[in-house]
């Protein structure tokens, strides 16, 4: 069964041709490029991906374009600035292939010293204590690696278009009564420069969308 792997992207020329390359059988990645001036669509398409253009600037605009994009039951969303490997899809995707779960995260476990700055790792903390408050979930990290079915993502209503997007999702999905679970995945540093956990100022401009999510 062929499965559509997300790959929301701004600027991620340096990456992408490693993250396509690593994709494993029976998976299609859709690019879905929110406004790169880096070549990076033109990269992804040379390189046999779907690519998607969203206009609508946002993290969460993009996956959603490339989720309504996606044609396939099973669909993935994955960073594709090369922290994660596609090629550990499989261990995300198979608890929901097997039907065990709805929506499974992929719990990061940093591989190397400077994977995952301190800033970032406390911020991530935070929010998953929230989550748990609110939805009773509990969960050691957001996952930016995660499987789900495609009818039941579209059905739950999500409406940020920023950062809030991976968490909406899961406080919607719990709120629904999905059963959510994590599976440890590994994660190295980024390739190029970060927008977001690489820098303080993209941590806190993630965090105050979340909370903006959990106090909606």
């Amino acid at each position: 069964m062929l499965t559509d792997v997300i790959l929301p992207c701004l600027n991620e020329a340096a990456a992408l041709p490693w993250v396509l390359d690593r994709m494993p059988p029976g998976y299609r990645a859709i690019v879905a490029d929110n406004g790169s001036d880096d070549g990076s669509a033109r990269i992804a398409a040379m390189l046999g991906a779907e690519v998607v253009r969203v206009p609508l600037r946002g993290f969460g605009a993009a996956c959603h374009g490339g989720l309504l994009a996606a044609a396939s039951e099973l669909v993935c969303i994955m960073d594709a600035d090369g922290s994660l490997d596609p090629a550990d899809l499989p261990l995300v995707a198979d608890r929901v292939l097997a039907g065990s779960a709805d929506l499974v995260l992929g719990a990061r476990r940093p591989d190397r010293r400077g994977a995952w700055p301190l800033h970032a790792r406390i911020g991530n903390k935070a929010i998953a204590s929230a989550v748990r408050r609110r939805t009773g979930v509990r969960l050691h990290d957001l996952g930016p690696m995660r499987t789900a079915r495609r009818a039941g993502l579209l059905q739950l209503g999500l409406s940020d278009r920023r950062f809030g997007y991976p968490l909406e999702m899961v406080v919607r999905a719990a709120e629904a009564g999905w059963r959510i679970a994590e599976v440890e995945v590994p994660y190295r540093p980024r390739t190029g420069k970060s927008k977001v956990t690489g820098t303080v100022s993209g941590t806190l401009r993630t965090i105050r969308d979340m909370r903006r999510v959990l106090t909606a």
